[in-house]
């Protein structure tokens, strides 16, 4: 791998060279795929489903160790990956998430004088020529770069009105490793692309894609200020949202000057209950936050890591004691207007637990492909809502397996036979809810993300209400076109009545009908084998040879009988 960089090979995390960085992901994606497929797939077909529930907490834990072990030798995008891992709280066991939970704060820094040394490069000037002073531990050292505190010279002062900042320093040589990384991930997306249960869910190639768009453009701090400030004009008159000021005069695209907006980090729960501040309280508003951003504006923060969000005291006299603070804009995500109406309409059902209008809402942004007979899905949402909806993630885990069981077995082979997608553009929304419910899971571990829900639906839903005549408008020209179209679709469905060739379709009913036919052919094979038997034996006493052949000819429906036996126990 070559480059421009003249800085390149120099502090390389782990110090290993670009192909045996890449060998080495491989290796770990290959084994590990290959451990999953083994214990989770393979050994439960041959019944020994109890072996791998035994072992998989300790099996957990190793892959989680080793990993860590990995992301923090090699840095680059596989901190990336822990960080989302770890954030997963709700989904993902503790014994992966407690293993990566530190990993974001795990990154070793760079030697200042290689910090110095690209900064000055980039500015054209030594950094006592730009700053008063600067401290040359880092406050923070990530994946992709790292900040040190430093005070701006009296004049800078006075223009910008900062005095205190923080001068953030692209790591050297990560657009190498970032290359590299990738390259490595395009290789395990071909992999997963060949997996039929997986191609035919997602288009992992655009997903990897998607992926290397965002991180490229994370490497560019050129882009994270602009990122920065749409942000803070978005949540400009919000009481509840600061975001740290941009120093352009000292900002290139790898170096980046902000406003020193230190405060307490989100998850410190601790520090907070010192500060006055309720972590619970915290958890709500947090969601809210990232729900308008995801909903309303269509512009958000998808690294919203817990080092990432700061929770800054103000004045406890006024209505807002405190305040989220957003730092870190390099990876944002846009919702396309079509897109953010199918999540405001998902949202809407979620909260009002509306089975068909949640699998509506799944259609219409693009996740549920058109050709897909929905209506058991929308059967298995309404019990799904019945049963689980209004839970909190710690109460979801005090709920007897069994149930989960139960509720997989009636519909698991009904949602894995429709045909789901992936859109583009998905990924980061993704990655930015499972971000938000692992960082509130944290803040509450019976934080219940419908008291968030709710409230901001019926919020969506007034303003709805305000589009009704739009709404009604389309509605009746929906309904003229139904009526225009009834009189043909009725003569259509008579004439099907008519001819005999008139289908319904159900699924249940067509599984167990193809079980019954499958016992009846067995007792009929058995029969005819039973009959062809005692017939032989009969009339071998007055003719042997057609005994004989009597008695091998029911050979045939005893091994039919075998065999559909077989294929019904599979």
């Amino acid at each position: 791998m070559t480059s421009d960089r003249p800085d390149q090979a120099e502090h390389v995390p782990g110090a290993v060279s670009a192909s045996a960085r890449y060998r080495r992901i491989l290796r770990f994606a290959a084994w590990h795929l290959a451990v999953t497929w083994w214990f989770e797939l393979f050994l439960p077909r041959l019944g020994l489903r109890r072996l791998t529930e035994r072992n998989r907490s300790r099996r957990m834990r190793r892959f989680a160790q080793r990993f860590h072990q990995l992301a923090v030798e090699l840095g680059g995008l596989m901190i990336k990956v822990g960080q989302f891992m770890s954030s997963r709280l709700d989904v993902l066991p503790p014994e992966i998430t407690a293993e990566l939970e530190g990993l974001q704060d795990e990154v070793p820094p760079v030697p200042f004088p290689a910090i110095r040394k690209l900064a000055e490069a980039e500015l054209g000037a030594s950094l006592e020529a730009v700053f008063a002073s600067i401290e040359e531990t880092p406050i923070a050292a990530a994946s992709l770069g790292q900040a040190h505190r430093a005070k701006l010279l009296p004049g800078n002062a006075e223009d910008t009105g900062l005095s205190s900042v923080v001068f953030k320093v692209q790591r050297p040589g990560i657009q190498a490793i970032v290359d590299i990384d990738l390259a490595a991930l395009r290789k395990v997306g071909g992999w997963l692309s060949r997996i039929r249960i997986v191609s035919d869910r997602a288009d992992v190639p655009a997903l990897i894609k998607e992926f290397a768009q965002t991180s490229l453009e994370e490497i560019d701090y050129l882009n994270e200020a602009a990122n920065s400030e749409r942000f803070a004009t978005d949540f400009a008159h919000d009481a509840r949202v600061t975001v740290p000021g941009v120093v352009w005069e000292r900002t290139t695209r790898r170096v980046l000057t902000l406003e020193d907006v230190t405060a307490i980090k989100i998850t410190d729960a601790e520090a907070l209950r010192l500060a006055g501040i309720d972590p619970a309280a915290v958890a709500p508003v947090f969601a809210s936050v990232m729900f308008d951003q995801l909903f309303t504006n269509g512009f958000f923060h998808a690294d919203p890591h817990p080092g990432n969000i700061f929770v800054t005291p103000t004045d406890r006299t006024s209505d807002h004691p405190w305040k989220l603070t957003f730092i870190d804009f390099g990876m944002m995500g846009e919702v396309p207007a079509k897109t953010r109406s199918g999540l405001r309409k998902l949202l809407i059902a979620a909260a009002s637990r509306d089975g068909k209008g949640l699998v509506a809402a799944i259609s219409d942004i693009g996740v549920l492909m058109p050709s897909a007979d929905a209506g058991e899905l929308e059967r298995a949402m309404t019990q799904l809502f019945a049963r689980f909806g209004g839970m909190g993630f710690a109460e979801l885990r005090d709920v007897d397996p069994r149930e989960f069981r139960d509720f997989g077995a009636e519909f698991g082979s009904v949602i894995r036979s429709l045909p789901f997608q992936l859109p583009e553009n998905f990924l980061l929304i993704i990655r930015a809810m499972s971000l938000t419910s692992g960082v509130c899971s944290s803040l509450d571990a019976r934080f219940n993300l419908w008291d968030s829900v709710e409230p901001f639906a019926a919020q969506l839903l007034r303003d709805e209400r305000g589009n009704l005549v739009n709404d009604v408008a389309a509605q009746a020209v929906e309904a003229a076109a139904l009526a225009f179209r009834l009189p043909k679709r009725l003569d259509g469905l008579i004439t099907r009545v008519e001819d005999g060739s008139l289908q319904f379709s159900n699924r249940r009913l067509e599984r167990q009908m193809a079980r019954l036919i499958r016992l009846a052919r067995g007792g009929v094979a058995a029969l005819m084998f039973g009959a062809l038997l005692i017939a032989g034996s009969v009339v071998r006493g007055g003719d042997m040879v057609l005994g004989n052949v009597l008695m091998i000819v029911s050979v045939i429906p005893l091994l039919a009988a075998v065999l559909t036996g077989r294929r019904h126990r599979g």
